[in-house]
């Protein structure tokens, strides 16, 4: 296992960390087996957050006698200093601990909601005073808008950043990572599979573990994914490889969506899993969780063409701030299921 200095914070946290959205899905043994698993095996990152379900409480059920062994990091979703205090003190009990070492403010992508949160009345004030009182170390925030997050980080107000980097979402490397390093910033990266889609594990795995971060973050919930986890990264990567990895990306990031999240489909299309998965399906094929996706949203899909108030100007492309070809890349998508 590699170990990192995890930027200004000064910490040793190892490459990979355990992400534990996940667990509430899976029997509380299988999710207190793979946590302990983890930790034996020198992972010492583990990444939750107060909207994970019961995931904070699994880990104060499960790990909270190891407290010393691990870098705890949650986060609140909460906009509003009252809530996100409340939040705070009540992540704090689910998971048996006096402090976290880091709070992030969660899932943060309009200039509405930053705005909402850096207020005087907002989350980040709350972050602040519980970091005043012990209860937390550092700061970070979390999102999907790498541009607006690069604009956000800035005046140095937070400790470290939370995003998307994979081999279908390469975008931080060129608009954020590089002004995370000016400021000295703690980089966890996540969803190096892109929620399930991705394939080769493997390669999809090293690609992100090659790439200018401290740890990345994988959603695991068994001992033999930690194992596959592990597995996956026990060698460096050198650089030929990392040439190969870094063409791929180029190629399967062609979609440009960095799933903002901005876009709605009036027939519930999830657009930036389509999106995003688009080029793998058709360079790749899909993991059992993609190709389970396609089935579930199948009839949706092929209706989009159909769609009388979508004829003339598709709804979902007018809200996107890439200006990405959505209809178009259904409609090709849904002739390949008809």
């Amino acid at each position: 296992m590699r170990y990192n200095v995890f930027g200004r914070t000064g910490h040793t946290v190892s490459a990979l960390g355990f992400g534990a959205m996940n667990l509430p899905g899976v029997p509380f043994e299988q999710a207190r087996d793979a946590l302990n698993y983890a930790l034996d095996r020198g992972i010492t990152y583990i990444d939750t957050a107060a909207g994970y379900r019961n995931s904070e409480e699994i880990i104060g059920d499960s790990i909270s006698h190891r407290r010393s062994e691990y870098f705890l990091a949650t986060k609140t979703a909460q906009r509003e200093y009252e809530k996100a205090k409340e939040e705070i003190d009540r992540s704090l009990k689910r998971m048996k601990t006096d402090y976290v070492d880091l709070l992030q403010i969660h899932y943060v992508n309009t200039v509405q909601e930053f705005q909402k949160a850096m207020g005087e009345n907002g989350s980040y004030r709350a972050a602040l005073e519980a970091q005043r009182e012990g209860k937390v170390r550092f700061i970070g925030i979390s999102g999907h808008r790498p541009d607006l997050l690069a604009k956000w980080i800035a005046p140095g107000q937070f400790d470290q950043v939370l995003f998307h980097l994979s081999l279908v979402q390469p975008f931080a490397l060129d608009e954020l990572i590089p002004v995370m390093n000016r400021l000295g910033m703690a980089k966890t990266a996540m969803k190096p599979l892109s929620g399930g889609f991705v394939q080769p594990v493997e390669k999809a795995f090293r690609y992100t573990y090659s790439q200018d971060v401290h740890t990345m973050i994988s959603g695991m919930v068994s001992v033999d994914e930690v194992k596959e986890n592990l597995a996956a990264l026990e060698r460096e990567v050198e650089a030929e490889e990392k040439r190969e990895l870094e063409s791929m990306a180029a190629n399967l990031s062609a979609h440009n969506c960095r799933r903002c999240n901005y876009c709605s489909c009036p027939l519930e299309i999830p657009i930036p899993d389509m999106m995003i998965s688009s080029v793998v399906r058709r360079e790749l094929g899909l993991l059992p969780k993609g190709q389970a996706f396609y089935e579930k949203h199948k009839s949706k899909i092929v209706s989009c063409a159909d769609y009388e108030p979508c004829r003339e100007k598709p709804l979902c492309e007018e809200k996107c701030p890439y200006h990405l070809p959505m209809q178009r890349t259904i409609q090709e998508t849904a002739a390949t299921l008809a």
